[in-house]
């Protein structure tokens, strides 16, 4: 078996509007276990920036450890990438973010590079608002380690090997909606439908991006004790609204029945349609989207689709008013103000 991937591609693929095919989105052959919802979501990201029409250099993609974090070899093979050590992606993130600006940033973990070891940076990239799209594949155990129950397994839920969680599980979208994310979703990998247009507008939200993506482990948390299994997530789904996203450059032209749709203009004028599943919910309202995760967790419900968006988000570059320019592109002109201002800054300490 080869993991090779052939070079050649059909001449005649179709492209998007910047002369890119699908393929060019594309990484490596996944060497995930066959059937493993990472590979959907790879996939979903693939199609999105192929839809966007996404310039592959213009991503910085980044990991931790974990089955999740060996993804981002698996798309935007002509992308910038680093993979750090486990749970510290999101300070790699923030450095690299302070550092240039005007890539875009897209981090990709798991539920114990993120509900675990790396919480406390998890917890500091969502207070300070910075501008990345945050994707966990949450599927509720350490693949690579053989399946241990990780932080997000739900209490009573049964492992493979047969054990009982004794402990209350981290829900990572509630945990993001009290610390103030400015865009908390949740999906499923089993729904690209759903998927790919929160991931496009998760990429053109300012700010920190939350999309906690449930994605059964195959091989470990597959089995019927487990609330993490495509037949469990399947059967307990509870979706917010059918999703539609509509570029600033495309005309708006879908409308819904009068009370039933809303519209949300994100900072670079496209806009996120919602068709209104549940009744009297509006992503706007962060005190409504924490009652109505309580709402669906005691009722045994997953909530899916966008659950919070805050359409007036000031990203960290904004909140701290850093110049427009890359920090990594200015020189020693730009930096240096000067001997008379650095004489009169000394005179302030004198």
């Amino acid at each position: 078996m080869t993991y090779i991937k052939p070079s050649f591609r059909h001449p005649e693929l179709p492209k998007n509007d910047i002369g890119y095919a699908k393929a060019d989105y594309e990484g490596v052959i996944s060497t995930l276990c066959a059937g493993c919802g990472h590979d959907s979501i790879s996939g979903a990201i693939v199609q999105a920036c192929y839809e966007m029409n996404i310039q592959p250099h213009r991503v910085a993609k980044l990991s931790g450890i974990g089955c999740s974090s060996k993804t981002p070899n698996y798309f935007l093979n002509n992308s910038h990438g680093f993979n750090s050590v486990h749970g510290r992606m999101p300070s790699v993130a923030t450095g690299a973010n302070m550092a240039n600006r005007d890539l875009i940033y897209l981090g990709v973990s798991g539920d114990g590079d993120t509900a675990s070891i790396g919480m406390g940076q998890f917890v500091h990239a969502i207070r300070r608002n910075l501008n990345m799209l945050y994707i966990v594949m949450n599927n509720g155990c350490y693949g690579l380690t053989k399946g241990q129950d990780s932080a997000t397994a739900d209490a009573g839920s049964v492992s493979k090997a047969g054990s009982t969680n004794p402990f209350e599980g981290i829900d990572l979208v509630g945990t993001a909606l009290e610390l103030g994310a400015t865009f908390v979703a949740r999906s499923f990998s089993g729904d690209k439908t759903q998927l790919v247009p929160l991931i496009k507008a998760a990429l053109s939200h300012s700010g920190f991006a939350l999309i906690d993506v449930l994605s059964p482990c195959v091989t470990f948390n597959n089995n019927a004790g487990s609330t993490k299994s495509y037949d469990y997530v399947r059967d307990h789904i509870e979706a917010l609204a059918e999703i539609g996203y509509v570029p600033e450059k495309e005309e708006i032209t879908v409308e819904y029945e009068q009370g039933k749709s809303v519209g949300v203009a994100l900072h670079d004028g496209s806009v996120v349609h919602l068709q209104k599943l549940a009744d009297g919910w509006d992503p706007r309202d962060r005190q409504a989207a924490m009652h109505r995760l309580q709402q669906a967790k005691a009722e045994g419900e997953i909530l899916t689709g966008l659950v919070y968006v805050n359409p007036d988000s000031k990203e960290l570059h904004e909140v701290i008013n850093s110049v427009k320019q890359p920090l990594n592109s200015l020189t020693e002109r730009e930096l240096c103000p000067g001997n008379s201002a650095l004489q009169l800054i000394n005179e302030d300490f004198r």
